[in-house]
């Protein structure tokens, strides 16, 4: 599946990203691209709707992180929104895993991924 994504801005700063379905290695460029192309200085608040955002592999984590990064350096917020539970999920092993790596390749890391996304999507079945 394909990524859509539908950026809404407003006149107060306010910028809204919604991403529906696969965050990937093949979508990433797309939204690296799409977030590149929004000012800082006239939305310095970016807020990402993740509620139609079935999957996201660690791809789509170093994008999010990219642009996270890039608009606090420039003073503003990048916020993430409504992540369903397999996608929580996944934001929540990134941050338990150790700050040393622990995979031996990005293949390897997608793949544990995709296994807790499956096994969440399933338990909420």
């Amino acid at each position: 599946m394909a990524l859509n994504i539908e950026i809404l801005k407003s006149d107060s700063g306010k910028c809204r990203i919604e991403l529906k379905g696969r965050l990937d290695t093949h979508t990433a460029e797309q939204l690296d691209e799409k977030l590149e192309s929004l000012d800082a200085a006239s939305h310095p608040v970016q807020i990402v709707d993740l509620h139609l955002l079935e999957y996201i592999s660690s791809a789509g984590l170093r994008s999010l992180f990219r642009a996270k990064k890039k608009l606090s350096a420039a003073g503003g917020q990048f916020l993430v929104v409504h992540p369903q539970p397999q996608v929580q999920k996944v934001f929540d092993v990134v941050k338990a895993l150790p700050s040393e790596g622990i995979f031996t390749s990005q293949a390897e890391l997608d793949t544990y991924l995709d296994a807790i996304q499956r096994k969440a999507r399933e338990a909420e079945e």
